[in-house]
């Protein structure tokens, strides 16, 4: 019993009472804060290991990352251009059915090449808006005057 009057007489005054109500209060506080500056340290260290292990597997898949895209590209351009190449095959199949035909053939060849049936006058027209047959290109010539054009020149000494 003496122990509780000592105590009484401790808390004797409200002064008192409120002091040791805040000096406990702190100490709980101060505790708590420390706890929990422990744990916020403990979190911020593996928060940055987990930001350095994404760093680098963020470096580690950059590069072939950047390879899978850039190879995909070239893949699909390579799609295009097969795409595109089987178009031109259907061209020159359908072409090729033309040319199979002897009347087409014949038309062609009489067209391109100028050629005549026995018997037949051969005819160049020219006309006013082209101006003289001299300043045509080889391609728009009959292939006989490039022929001989080809001749004349070497026939002729090197200047």
């Amino acid at each position: 019993m003496a122990g509780k009057t000592r105590e009484r007489d401790r808390f004797a005054t409200t002064s008192t009472r409120l002091r040791v109500l805040g000096e406990q209060t702190a100490a709980r506080v101060y505790r708590s804060q420390t706890r929990r500056a422990a744990r916020r340290s403990r979190l911020t260290g593996r928060a940055a290991f987990l930001a350095l292990v994404v760093c680098s597997l963020v470096v580690a898949l950059a590069y072939p990352m950047r390879q899978y895209v850039s190879q995909r590209a070239e893949i699909a351009e390579q799609q295009r251009l097969r795409d595109r190449a089987g178009d031109d095959v259907e061209l020159l199949r359908d072409e090729k059915a033309r040319w199979q035909d002897d009347a087409y053939a014949e038309r062609q060849i009489r067209d391109h090449l100028h050629y005549v049936y026995p018997g037949e006058t051969g005819f160049t027209v020219i006309s006013p808006e082209r101006g003289r047959p001299a300043d045509e290109g080889a391609a728009d010539r009959p292939w006989y005057d490039n022929f001989w054009d080809g001749v004349d020149k070497t026939d002729r000494p090197a200047d």
